[in-house]
């Protein structure tokens, strides 16, 4: 198997990195959030950034033409994305452009079409997802939201968890139960559009180690939702949820933040002084920096198969459950080697006057390690936990 660029993809990629540089330029990096567990609000240089995606006509490039997206194949896509990813560039929210958008172009009306998918293009107008409940996580199937039509109104009630960035969003996409008597579980659930201003929305804060702010509880008392909100046919919900997570799954690998983490990890180990030499000298310390680099190694050739057979036109299969499980321990491996270089420098700092008043007590980009940790913990849930997910490659691949 060729796993090599082709000429025109390197002057693709060269082309890239010219507007990343013109667009994005260092001095905007330095800035940056590194971690999608920090939500904050649009700063001018990013809203810049959306501006000057969308004047190129590259603001989502994973869409269809017809819809604003770019006609790149799926190595060009590749390469934005770790062009992007290596410069530090503003990270788009998924819910709306990665997970929202692909069901509302294959299943939603064009009514749907036209009032959601300019905005969510323009990153005007955020969304979250509703799927997890309180005895509804894993067995997603499970779900008791419910919504009971009357005329031309769905009246929607119940709670969802650990719904990230729900405190932010304008919108949510939720899989709620019309049909209780349904046969199957996985039957009789329906997919919402639900705005986040009406009545009866409630968001509660949930904290996280760290007295992090990313996830919360949104409860649901007799909303009203127009029935136009309805994406596809009622009761066939769950096929559009599953075509959705395909692609979140396939997300959450981050070969190429881990490489950057990874090379971190090494600035880490080399700023930090043992036994007057450095702590990447330390062959234990070196050991482990290296058995995760062969792994990262390793998945990055499975994403690069994946990337191949996406190429020659053929669809994504259990492989993303594969990408998910490897890239989300990957990542919290990387992540605990992080801390342990940084030792006491990665503590947190749960008050932002002490930053600013008396600064890190070391490096400066020690401050939000320990808090990506531990925000990181939960990458091997979302999306479907890993144990899950080996339960689909044992289904998929091993015929269990």
């Amino acid at each position: 198997m060729e796993l090599k660029f082709a000429e025109a993809d390197l002057a693709f990629q060269q082309q890239v990195r010219e507007f990343i540089d013109t667009h994005w330029p260092e001095s905007a990096r330095q800035h940056v959030t590194r971690s999608p567990s920090h939500v904050h609000k649009q700063r001018p240089e990013e809203r810049a950034w959306y501006d000057a995606l969308l004047e190129r006509g590259w603001a989502v490039p994973n869409w269809p033409v017809e819809h604003g997206g770019t006609d790149w194949s799926p190595t060009q896509r590749y390469i934005w994305d770790r062009e992007t990813v290596n410069a530090y560039c503003p990270v788009r929210s998924p819910f709306g452009a990665s997970m929202l958008a692909p069901v509302l172009q294959t299943w939603g009306t064009q009514l749907q079409q036209e009032r959601f998918l300019p905005a969510i293009r323009e990153e005007r107008v955020q969304w979250c997802q509703g799927y997890s409940e309180p005895n509804a996580g894993s067995d997603l199937a499970n779900l008791q939201t419910r919504a009971v039509r009357d005329g031309d109104q769905y009246i929607v009630n119940g709670t969802k968890i650990w719904t990230s960035s729900a405190h932010v969003a304008d919108w949510i996409f939720a899989l709620v139960r019309t049909d209780p008597e349904a046969p199957r579980k996985q039957q009789g659930i329906s997919f919402l559009l639900i705005d986040m201003t009406s009545e009866g929305v409630e968001v509660s804060p949930i904290m996280l180690l760290g007295n992090l702010h990313s996830v919360n509880t949104v409860t649901f008392t007799d909303v009203r939702v127009p029935v136009e909100n309805l994406v596809g046919e009622e009761d066939k919900g769950w096929t559009y949820a599953k075509g959705l997570l395909t692609h979140e799954r396939t997300g959450i690998a981050m070969v190429a933040r881990s490489q950057l983490a990874l090379k971190r990890l090494r600035q880490y180990a080399t700023d930090a002084q043992v036994d007057g030499g450095t702590l990447l000298d330390q062959d234990d310390f070196k050991r482990k920096v290296s058995e995760i680099d062969v792994e990262l190694t390793a998945l990055e050739m499975l994403e690069l198969r994946t990337l191949a057979s996406a190429q020659a036109g053929e669809a994504p299969g259990p492989e993303s459950s594969l990408l998910k499980i490897r890239g989300t321990e990957i990542g919290q491996r990387i992540a605990d080697l992080q801390i342990e270089a940084l030792g006491y420098y990665a503590m947190p700092y749960p008050d932002q006057t002490l930053i600013d008043n008396e600064g890190a007590i070391g490096p400066d980009y020690g401050m939000p390690v320990l808090h990506d940790m531990f925000y990181g913990r939960a990458s091997s849930v979302f999306g479907g936990s890993n144990e899950i997910q080996k339960n689909i490659i044992a289904k998929a691949v091993l015929g269990l």
